[in-house]
C-alpha cells in the first residue's frame, strides 16, 4: 500500500478548557453515538488529525487517518509521550473536572500504558513475561469450559441475549480464572470494571472500588502464591501500587474489548448471510471473520492518548503540546485512502485494532484465541440462531472509547442436551 499525500492545513491550537471560536467537533453524545463514522468522515475534511472535544469541556486532537496514526504511534517515545502528568496541560494546571469520564479513562496510572523509556520497558517486560507463561492449549480448554457454563444457563430456553448472558461476562471470567482470583473478589472486580468502562457519572467511585479489590487480590497472592499471572507479576518485583495498576491495565485491556469483539463477530454472523454461510461451511473460518470485524468495528474505537513533546506537524496537520492526542482506531481502519474492500479485509491483519508501536497490545494472539474459541463454541452449541429484533434495531454501546452491541436478543433451537437447573 502506498502512502496517501497529506491534504491537511494547520489548525489554530485550542486552549485547555476554553472552546476556540470554531468549536471542535464533539466525539461524545447522542449525535456521535448514532453514527460515529459520519463524525469521522466530517473530521477528515479537516485533515488526518482534527481538533475535537473528547468529553464536556475536555479538548484535544483525534487522528482519523491510517498512516497518520501509524506515524504518531511509532514516533513514541521520540516525538510523542505517554505520561499525562507532565504533558496534559489541563490536568497539570487543575482545569480538568475531577468527575470527567475522560479523566477516568486518561488519567496517569502507575503501569506500562502511561510510561516511556526504561520505566515502560520494565513494566511492560513484567507483563509480557507473565503472559508468555500462558499455555494456549490450556487457555483454549479454559475458554471452552467457561463458554459452556454460560451457555448451559440458557441453552434449553431457546432464547437469550448473547451480550448480557455470554459475550460480556465470558472474557472477564476467563481473566479471573487466569488470575486464580477467589469468587468474591472476582465478582467485585467484574462489577467495577464494567462500571469504569461505561465512563458514566459513577466512574470515579468505580475506580476507587476497583483499585481496592485489586489490592486485596495482590495481598492474597503475596501471602499465598500460585501458578497464575498475578503471582508471576509479583515475582517480577513490582510494588503493590504497580501491581494494582497493572492488574487494572490487564483487566481493562483483556475483558471489555474482547467482550465487544465476541459480540460484534456474533452480530456479523447473525446479520450477514454470506458470512454466516462461509463460517458454517468452513470456507471462511471464524478467525477470518474476526479480522473483518477488527477492521470495520474495532471494539476500542478511540484511545491510546499521547502528547506532543514539542510543536509538530504530521502529514500536514499541526499539533501543539499540552493536549491529548487520541488515536481513532475506528476511523483509521476505515480510512478510504487505504482503498480496501470487505474482501481485502477478511483475514488481513494489517489493521491497528491492537494499536502499534511501543505500546501495542502485548498479547494479541491470546485475545484472538479467546474470541475465536468463544464464537466457535457458541456456534457449535446453538443452531438456527436468529435475531429477534430488526438488524437496524440492535443497539450499540454509547461512548467515546469502547463500542459494540449493547444487546443481541436471539432465538434458537433449544439444546435439550444442556444440563438442567443451572
Amino acid at each position: 500500500m502506498s502512502h496517501p499525500q497529506p491534504t491537511a492545513q494547520g489548525h489554530c491550537p485550542v486552549r485547555p478548557q476554553v472552546p476556540p471560536p470554531n468549536a471542535p467537533t464533539p466525539i461524545f453524545g447522542p449525535d456521535f453515538d448514532r453514527d460515529p463514522q459520519a463524525t469521522y468522515t466530517q473530521l477528515r475534511v479537516h485533515g488526518p488529525i482534527a481538533q475535537v472535544e473528547i468529553a464536556p469541556g475536555v479538548y484535544g486532537y483525534l487522528v482519523v487517518s491510517y498512516w497518520a496514526a501509524i506515524e504518531v504511534l511509532r514516533s513514541n517515545p521520540i516525538r510523542f509521550a505517554k505520561d499525562p502528568t507532565h504533558h496534559w496541560e489541563a490536568l497539570r494546571t487543575g482545569q480538568l473536572p475531577a468527575d470527567s469520564p475522560a479523566r477516568m479513562m486518561m488519567q496517569p496510572r502507575d503501569n506500562a500504558l502511561w510510561k516511556d523509556g526504561e520505566e515502560h520497558q520494565r513494566l511492560r517486560g513484567a507483563i509480557t513475561s507473565a503472559l508468555d507463561g500462558v499455555n494456549t492449549y490450556d487457555l483454549t480448554t479454559t475458554v471452552a469450559r467457561i463458554a459452556d457454563q454460560f451457555l448451559d444457563a440458557f441453552a434449553r430456553q431457546g432464547h437469550g441475549d448473547l451480550v448480557a448472558q455470554y459475550a460480556d461476562p465470558l472474557p472477564m471470567a476467563t481473566v479471573i480464572d487466569l488470575f486464580e482470583a477467589p469468587p468474591a473478589i472476582g465478582a467485585r472486580i467484574v462489577e467495577h470494571v464494567t462500571r469504569l468502562f461505561a465512563a458514566g457519572p459513577d466512574a470515579a467511585e468505580a475506580n476507587v472500588l476497583l483499585e481496592a479489590a485489586c489490592l486485596e487480590l495482590v495481598r492474597l497472592k503475596r501471602a499465598s502464591p500460585g501458578r497464575d499471572i498475578v503471582t508471576n507479576l509479583i515475582k517480577a518485583g513490582l510494588t503493590d501500587a504497580e501491581l494494582v495498576q497493572t492488574l487494572l491495565l490487564l483487566f481493562g485491556a483483556a475483558a471489555p474489548p474482547t467482550a465487544k469483539a465476541i459480540a460484534r463477530t456474533l452480530q456479523r454472523y447473525l446479520v450477514d448471510p454470506q458470512l454466516a454461510g462461509n463460517v458454517h461451511s468452513g470456507v471462511r473460518p471464524v478467525a477470518a471473520a474476526l479480522e473483518s470485524v477488527l477492521w470495520a468495528d474495532p471494539p476500542v474505537t478511540n484511545y491510546c492518548p499521547l502528547y506532543a513533546r514539542a510543536p509538530v506537524t504530521v502529514y500536514g496537520a499541526f499539533i501543539e503540546p499540552g493536549y491529548p492526542i487520541l488515536i481513532s482506531f475506528a476511523a483509521a481502519n476505515s480510512d478510504p485512502a487505504l482503498g480496501l474492500t470487505s474482501a481485502d479485509r477478511a483475514g488481513n491483519r494489517g489493521h491497528i485494532a491492537f494499536s502499534a508501536g511501543a505500546h501495542a497490545c502485548p498479547a494479541p494472539g491470546l485475545a484472538r484465541l479467546i474470541v475465536t474459541t468463544a464464537v466457535e463454541r457458541l456456534l457449535d452449541r446453538l443452531s438456527d440462531l436468529t435475531l429477534t429484533v430488526p438488524e437496524n434495531a440492535v443497539p450499540n454501546l454509547p461512548g467515546t472509547f469502547l463500542t459494540g452491541p449493547a444487546s443481541l436478543p436471539v432465538r434458537f433451537r433449544p439444546d435439550t442436551t444442556a444440563p438442567v437447573g443451572r
